[in-house]
């Protein structure tokens, strides 16, 4: 990963960041930092990864694939998590 100073808020990316933050928010009133919005969105990336394996013992390959599959982590039948991004 690359370490950049700046961050480019593309109107795709304002809009994901604005639903993210109303899901993190405490109530309607809450309007939370952007830095708490992101940490947030990376722990369930990091947990839903965990999740995903500690689910591969518990349940078939194809109803955590049917569960837990993404735009970004896609399961491929019997093999590894994988990003879709770049």
């Amino acid at each position: 990963m690359t370490k950049r100073t700046s961050l480019k808020l593309t109107d795709e990316r304002q809009r994901k960041l604005e639903r993210a933050s109303e899901i993190v928010a405490e109530d309607d009133l809450d309007d939370p930092p952007m830095s708490v919005v992101i940490d947030a969105a990376l722990t369930h990336l990091v947990e839903s990864k965990q999740n995903i394996d500690d689910a591969r013992g518990e349940f078939d390959p194809e109803t955590v694939q049917a569960i837990a599959n993404t735009s970004v982590v896609g399961l491929r039948y019997r093999t590894s998590v994988e990003s879709r991004w770049r």
